[in-house]
C-alpha cells in the first residue's frame, strides 16, 4: 500500500475520462431516461435491506461481532448507492456523480472496518469507524473540488477503492480468517473486476448484444457481489460471533 501510494505521487493527478457520462445505453422506459442504468440499481437496495434484515436483529441480544460496525456501514452504504448511482444515471454531471461515488467510497470504508476489525485479536475503537467514514467521503469531496478548480484528482477515491481489494485478502490470508469467508470475499472481488471490466467496455458490450451495455452489467455484477457477503453474513449471524480459528462452519446457508 505504501508503494501504491507512493506510486500515485509520483505519478501525479489522476483525472475523469473526458466522456465519462457518455453511457451506451440511453433508452427511457415508462419516462424514466437511461433506465436500463436507473433500474438496475434496484439490486442495490434489495442488497442491502436484506443485510440490514440479517444484522439488526441481532443487535440488542450482544451477538453482533467485532467487525460489525463495518459490515452496519456495508449494507446502509448499499441502500445510498442504489439512491446516489439512480439520481445520478437520470441526468449524468459531475455534480450528481458526487452523490453517486461518495456511498460506493463509504461501502469500501465499511468492508475495510468489516474484516480489519473481525480479524484482530482485541476490540475494534470506536474511533475508527468515524475517521474511515470521514477519509470516505474526504476521498470524494478531494475529486469533486479539484473539479471544480479546474485541476480534477481522482487518486484518493482510487486509492480506497485498491486498498479494499488488496488489504482485505492480506487481512484475512495473514490472520487465518475462515475458509468461508475468505471464499466468499474471493468470488465478491472477482465479481467486482470483472464488473470494472464491463463499465470499461460499455458501448462495445452494447454493440454486440444490444439488449444490455456494459454499464448495466457493471451494475449487476457489483449487485451479485454485494449479495455473495450479505449471503455469508446471513450464515454466519446466528451461529457464531464471527470469529471461528478452528473447526469452519461449512460452506453452507443451511
Amino acid at each position: 500500500m505504501l508503494l501504491m501510494a507512493a506510486a500515485m505521487c509520483a505519478w501525479g493527478p489522476i483525472p475523469q475520462l473526458s466522456n465519462y457520462h457518455s453511457f451506451a445505453d440511453t433508452r427511457s422506459w415508462f419516462g424514466i431516461p437511461n433506465a436500463a442504468d436507473v433500474v438496475s440499481n434496484i439490486g442495490f437496495a434489495l442488497v442491502g435491506a436484506w443485510g440490514l434484515a440479517v444484522l439488526l436483529p441481532y443487535r440488542s441480544d450482544g451477538r453482533l461481532p467485532r467487525g460489525s460496525r463495518g459490515y452496519l456501514l456495508f449494507v446502509v452504504s448499499l441502500l445510498l448507492t442504489a439512491l446516489g448511482s439512480s439520481w445520478y444515471h437520470l441526468a449524468p454531471d459531475n455534480a450528481r456523480l458526487f452523490w453517486d461515488r461518495t456511498p460506493i467510497a463509504l461501502l469500501c470504508a465499511g468492508l475495510l472496518l468489516a474484516v480489519e476489525g473481525e480479524t484482530r485479536s482485541d476490540e475494534q475503537p470506536r474511533w475508527l469507524l468515524y475517521a474511515m467514514i470521514a477519509a470516505a467521503i474526504a476521498s470524494v469531496g478531494w475529486w469533486r473540488v479539484t473539479e471544480v478548480h479546474g485541476a480534477e484528482d481522482l487518486r484518493p477515491y482510487l486509492f480506497l477503492q485498491a486498498a479494499t481489494l488488496v488489504l482485505i485478502p492480506l487481512w484475512q490470508a495473514l490472520r487465518t480468517a475462515p475458509r468461508c469467508d475468505r471464499i466468499a470475499f474471493g468470488v465478491a472481488i472477482a465479481l467486482y473486476i470483472l464488473a470494472k471490466l464491463t463499465e470499461v467496455a460499455d458501448h462495445a458490450i452494447f454493440a454486440d448484444v444490444g439488449f444490455i451495455s456494459g454499464h448495466t452489467l457493471k451494475h449487476l455484477l457489483s449487485v451479485a457481489a454485494s449479495a455473495v457477503l450479505v449471503g455469508n453474513l446471513a450464515r454466519r449471524v446466528p451461529r457464531q460471533h464471527f470469529l471461528p480459528r478452528k473447526g469452519d462452519l461449512p460452506c453452507s446457508l443451511s
